[in-house]
């Protein structure tokens, strides 16, 4: 690959080697989450939920771009597993219902994150310091480029 300016040939061209390489990676890390046994959507709904205690369904369904009829019926499914609890209403709004990860939910989003990080942890062990290095410098920017939440 040739050097990269900021000229927006160049963009393309740095968007283009790196899409099938983050397409792959998630598409494994997603595998990872279904062989602790949740489906990919549950680890992320779980993961937002865990990141913001107290969510209500209608802001979730906002935040992750779905229907709030198909994020209640999610969240109905989450509850049933156990993984979720519903918090009491909230003083100012008693039509409002906050979110949380229960003890269950929380040891699925453990399993989940040790998979993944396994899996990343014994591809970077193949991996030459220098290329490691080199992916600790971009970790920052990737992140920021997915709008981590």
């Amino acid at each position: 690959m040739r050097r990269l300016v900021e000229g927006e040939e160049d963009l393309i061209t740095l968007a283009d080697a790196l899409r099938p390489a983050l397409l792959r990676a998630s598409r494994q890390l997603r595998r990872e989450a279904q062989k602790a046994g949740v489906s990919a959507l549950d680890a992320q709904l779980l993961g937002a939920i865990f990141k913001h205690p107290g969510i209500g369904g209608g802001t979730l369904a906002e935040m992750e771009q779905m229907s709030p009829p198909a994020m209640s019926a999610h969240l109905k499914r989450l509850e049933e597993a156990g993984w979720i609890a519903r918090l009491p209403p909230s003083a100012e709004d008693r039509r409002r219902v906050g979110l949380e990860v229960t003890a269950a939910g929380m040891a699925a989003v453990e399993a989940i994150r040790r998979r993944r990080n396994d899996w990343l942890a014994a591809r970077l062990a193949a991996l030459s310091a220098r290329e490691r290095r080199a992916l600790a410098a971009a970790a920052e920017p990737l992140r920021r480029l997915a709008g981590d939440r």
